[in-house]
């Protein structure tokens, strides 16, 4: 496939992108009602309006970050409810190279913040990742880089999981019953002796077997006699 092929498709897709039904072709359609101008000037001059933000604006880390989270996660729903299963594994494999991805930059952020047009490379690199094509970024990045070293190592990798999440849940355990006794400790010593004891029944209710007086035939006792 030559160079003009590959940029005549990339055309295709894009027409193709600013006309079918979304709610990016819905903006440019009232933009184009309001202003007359043609749906096609107007994404040229917002991408080139984007693109010179990432070199020269404040706060073009946030902008890229959302040119890359915002459109995939748009088509990853789209995906998720059709019920085609070859754009799920298409989406997918985009996440987790944007993971990769990510982690990676945590830890070199600091010496590639100062790289000049640092983040309008990351936004070509994230667009490249999620273009229509089947050479894109996260396709070659998978199959390439990430599907290798996780077949090579998967085995090592689950038995770690495994491993993890047996102490996670044997210090779960140990935290719940070490909570729980604190608890009835704590409920103890709050108690006082008497509610812990409570009344004796023998000493409060009279027993059965004891004799009860009978009124009609005990009679009352004596009165001294009056002295006067």
């Amino acid at each position: 496939m030559g160079f003009a092929e590959i940029l005549g498709g990339l055309r295709e897709r894009a027409e193709r992108l600013l006309t079918e039904p979304s709610p990016l072709s819905a903006v440019l359609g009232r933009l184009e009602e309001s202003t007359g101008v043609r749906r096609k000037i107007l994404a040229l001059g917002a991408v080139s309006l984007t693109g010179l933000y990432l070199v020269y604006g404040y706060g073009a880390s946030l902008l890229c970050n959302l040119i890359g989270f915002v459109y995939p996660a748009y088509y990853s729903v789209k995906a998720i409810e059709s019920e085609n299963k070859e754009d799920d594994t298409k989406w997918l494999t985009y996440w987790v190279v944007y993971g990769v991805f990510s982690l990676g930059e945590f830890f070199s952020d600091i010496f590639l913040y100062w790289f000049p047009f640092y983040y309008a490379f990351k936004c070509l690199f994230l667009l490249w990742c999620m273009a229509p094509v089947a050479w894109n970024g996260s396709q070659v990045i998978y199959n390439r880089v990430v599907r290798p070293l996780f077949l090579r190592h998967e085995a090592a990798v689950d038995s770690m999981m495994n491993d993890l999440s047996g102490k996670a849940m044997s210090a779960a355990e140990a935290m719940t019953r070490e909570v729980l006794c604190t608890l009835v400790k704590n409920q103890s010593l709050l108690t006082p002796p008497s509610a812990q004891m409570g009344r004796d029944p023998q000493k409060s209710l009279p027993s059965p077997a004891d004799p009860q007086p009978d009124p009609r035939t005990d009679t009352p006792p004596e009165r001294p006699p009056f002295l006067g």
